[in-house]
């Protein structure tokens, strides 16, 4: 019985011992198992996040590398410049723009073309840098520019305040007058920097901003990053990167004047109550275009306009949403003062204000200072001005007369003027422009409104009897006796069947 005890002994510690073997084995080739499945997973991993950062940046270039398209035709790139400005950032990392400079614009035929665009064609012409060129104001002083010889480049970010497209349309035009448009943001510095080193800028017209009264109660962040940092930016590359420095001119507003009641509203009225956002963003700017005057001895005028219409004009502008109401039969709002008086504003033609503008370009004297040296030899010229048309016009008899050139009855809806920033007049007084270079404002509202409607309808490709209703407002001769006794018993008839 013990031999037989000891047998089983054995046989059960060597069969244990082989189980345990076994196991053993089965432990370490579920080990190696695992081991390689890991070592899988994370090559899978690491190529699947290479993948999505791959297709990312593919996709989204403007979120890494700040990116912008260079538009040289007609409707070249405009889906993914678009796609491009709704990802932009308000205010931009140093290291983003450097991306945008260095990658995306560079190369010698992107050289070639910024200098061709910003070359003058004639002795004595200036070279230009106008921000904010695919705007309103900025297409036409840019067209009046290349019209006299003068070398423009323009810089526009295209952003979705109002509809992109028609700035597009406004850089396809500028396209087909020689005038190249970057599509690039007035932060990114250093995009700016290499401007200035390929082309020595002897003007800067500033004339980028967020625009718009009302909007600022939606989106003030907006307002302080183009208006202020904006500003900032630009005076800063011109004081301190550009060699020789520009003189610059830039767009303030006529909002400054606020809560003034002193009319016409003269530069020397007190600006220091602004009735909205937006006025007090073109008060700082003021404030510090003094400051890098003083500092830099940079050249500044600043210009003051008042309400500017026209062709190619603003959409968020009443006039031009009046006449799109009016044809479309929506309703129109029209707002009274608190005494009961209509709103009335200083309608400027924008062809008056391109004069001024380009006037104050032509005498803004030379800037003092060095970016070298960080010193100026003397002080620089700094001057603000108001271009208006001096002729105050209630809003309502500005409808009357849309009204007439649309040949449509607007529905109109009168309300109380809303605290949101709106003033009840504005009224300009023009003598320093005047003086200083010859702003004389010619264009009636009539005339003015006229010369919009036309382009309304051509461009929007409206069926309106404009060129009749047009010659009869602008008063060049009256219909023939004929055509008036037609027009009677036109008349006629429609009271008879009514």
């Amino acid at each position: 019985m013990p031999a037989d005890a000891a047998a089983k002994g054995m046989k059960l510690e060597r069969y244990a011992s082989g189980a345990g073997a076994m196991l053993l084995l089965r432990r370490a080739a579920s080990g190696k198992v695992v081991s390689a499945s890991s070592h899988l997973l994370f090559r899978a991993t690491v190529l699947a996040t290479m993948a999505l950062v791959f297709l990312f940046t593919f996709h989204y270039p403007s979120l890494l590398s700040r990116s912008f398209t260079l538009s040289s035709g007609a409707g070249a790139g405009e889906g993914g410049a678009a796609a491009h400005a709704s990802h932009r950032s308000l205010l931009m990392s140093s290291s983003s723009a450097s991306a945008s400079a260095a990658s995306v614009y560079g190369g010698a035929a992107w050289e070639k073309e910024v200098r061709r665009s910003a070359k003058p064609r004639k002795d004595g012409g200036i070279a230009v840098l106008v921000t904010g060129a695919a705007g309103f104001v900025g297409t036409h002083c840019s067209l009046a520019l290349r019209a006299r010889g003068d070398g423009v480049l323009g810089l526009d970010n295209f952003n979705a305040y109002y509809d992109p497209e028609l700035k597009r349309a406004r850089q396809r035009l500028l396209a087909g007058r020689g005038v190249l448009v970057l599509d690039a943001d007035i932060n990114d510095a250093l995009l700016l920097e290499k401007l200035f080193d390929l082309v020595p800028f002897t003007h800067v017209l500033h004339l980028a901003a967020q625009a718009g009264v009302r909007y600022a109660m939606e989106a003030p962040q907006t307002y302080v990053a183009s208006n202020v940092a904006g500003l900032v930016t630009v005076l800063e590359v011109a004081a301190k990167h550009a060699d020789p420095q520009p003189a610059i001119v830039w767009a303030s507003s006529s909002s400054v004047y606020g809560l003034n009641t002193d009319a016409p509203f003269s530069e020397e009225h007190r600006t220091d109550r602004p009735a909205s956002l937006y006025a007090a963003t073109k008060k700082a700017g003021e404030a510090i275009a003094h400051t890098y005057n003083h500092i830099y001895g940079l050249s500044i005028t600043g210009l003051r306009f008042f309400t500017v219409y026209g062709p190619w004009g603003r959409p968020d502008m009443a006039y031009f949403f009046f006449a799109k109401s009016i044809v479309s039969g929506e309703p129109i709002t029209l707002f009274r003062a608190a005494d009961g008086a209509d709103a009335r504003r200083d309608f400027t033609y924008i062809d008056d204000v391109v004069k001024g503008c380009l006037g104050a370009l032509d005498t803004s004297g030379k800037s003092t200072g060095s970016s070298k040296s960080g010193k100026k030899s003397g002080p620089a010229p700094l001057r603000v001005y108001n271009l208006g048309n001096t002729s105050p016009v209630p809003v309502t008899r500005m409808v009357a007369i849309l009204e007439k050139l649309l040949g449509k009855k607007a529905n109109k809806r009168i309300v109380a003027m809303p605290s949101n920033g709106d003033v009840p007049f504005t009224h300009a007084n023009v003598t320093h422009a005047a003086h200083d270079f010859g702003y004389r404002p010619t264009t009636s509202l009539d005339a003015g409104l006229r010369h919009f409607v036309d382009w309304f309808a051509d461009y929007y490709k409206l069926k309106l009897d404009v060129p009749k209703i047009a010659a009869k407002v602008a008063g060049a001769g009256k219909p023939s006796s004929s055509s008036a006794s037609k027009k009677k018993k036109k008349a006629a008839a429609m009271s008879a069947s009514s």
